[in-house]
């Protein structure tokens, strides 16, 4: 590689690391990075999703203080998120993905305006988040958990954005707790993954190691920094990113057609 790959592969992934972090989306910058220096689609999103999976450490660290709080909603949701992740990992080894590709805008479009109405969502629910009850709304957000796993497996941007917007549908009020949750989420879905990548041989195990370490630099500063930040802002920048990743995604779906 380049000094001047390796510095845009690190970069990139720092910003991802960032996003996540804060939100999701990160894959939207590393994807098209790797591509950029003319990794193969498939191999660029296996990847990816190693380089990112692994400098979700540094994300959960970031936030260790936010996990005891939701720990009683893991056992609803980590056993779908594994099994959607490799399912998902498994289809992308077996498919193209220009169908997933073309539904990418319009998922994360859909997600950041149904994170913006959360607020509305709650009212009519008119209750707290309650991982132990028996409510339908609960098994809602797990079977919805699996999709965007099984979506995350295969392509995986914007999953942190979904999964936020399903959290907030739930009741869940505490932004950073609501990260916590994403983040630990994620790391399953894409541990899964990447773990039958490197067992397909998809991985550029070069450009991974690059980007494993702006990835951990960039996770831990967006888990340390937003939580310093107060919760409506933090929500503005999510809402932000969940807009700019939709338009980029649709423009970059004008282009190629």
């Amino acid at each position: 590689m380049s000094g001047l790959e390796i510095i845009t592969l690190a970069a990139a992934a720092a910003a991802a690391g960032l996003i996540n972090a804060i939100a999701g989306g990160g894959t939207l910058i590393t994807f098209p990075a790797l591509l950029l220096f003319g990794t193969a689609p498939i191999v660029a999103n296996a990847t990816s999703c190693l380089a990112l999976v692994i400098g979700t450490a540094g994300s959960i660290f970031g936030f260790r203080s936010q996990v005891a709080a939701v720990k009683p909603w893991l056992g609803r949701f980590v056993p779908v998120s594994l099994l959607g992740g490799l399912l998902g990992s498994i289809l992308l080894t077996r498919t193209s993905n220009e169908v997933f590709a073309a539904l990418v805008p319009f998922l994360i479009l859909f997600a950041t305006v149904l994170f913006l109405l959360q607020g509305v969502f709650r009212r009519l629910a008119g209750r707290e988040a309650d991982a132990h009850a028996g409510h339908p709304s609960v098994w809602i957000a797990v079977t919805f958990q699996f999709a965007v796993a099984l979506y995350g497996g295969f392509f995986g941007a914007g999953i942190g954005i979904l999964m936020l917007a399903s959290l907030g549908f739930l009741g869940l009020r505490d932004i950073h707790e609501m990260n916590a949750l994403k983040n630990i989420l994620g790391s399953l879905i894409n541990l899964v993954a990447a773990a039958w990548f490197v067992a397909s041989g998809l991985i550029d195990w070069p450009k991974m190691a690059v980007m494993t370490l702006g990835a951990l630099a960039g996770y831990y500063l967006g888990a340390h920094f937003s939580q310093r930040l107060p919760q409506q802002r933090v929500r503005s920048l999510i809402t932000i990113i969940g807009l700019a990743a939709a338009a980029w995604t649709f423009w970059k779906q004008f282009h190629r057609a």
